[in-house]
């Protein structure tokens, strides 16, 4: 009778044990998946923001090239003034010098 006691006890413990190292297992893979999932959110995070600051790199580096654009076009409107206004100067100053000769 004692050993059928003792069998029976030794029964129990395997089972407890089993039942004890399924939960250990779960918690485990419970574990194991939490980390992944705050591992692969903190990377999409990242990746998020990497893309936002390249996305306001790019913004900037048009503005900048619009602003030096417009500034070009600027300057290029105000060379063609002065060349034109040059040379009503030099065609003026000519027939100035042409009236002179014609008078001496």
């Amino acid at each position: 009778m004692r050993t059928s006691i003792l069998a029976a006890l030794a029964v129990l413990s395997v089972a407890s044990l089993s039942a004890c190292s399924e939960k250990t297992e779960d918690s485990v893979e419970n574990a194991g998946a939490s980390i992944g999932n705050d591992i692969s959110q903190s990377v999409d995070r990242a990746g998020d923001t990497i893309d936002n600051g390249l996305d306001r790199a790019g913004r900037t580096i048009d503005e900048g090239a619009d602003k030096i654009g417009a500034a070009t076009s600027d300057a290029a409107n105000d060379a063609e003034r002065e060349a034109d206004a040059a040379k009503r100067d030099v065609g003026a100053s000519l027939e100035e010098a042409g009236k002179d000769l014609k008078n001496d």
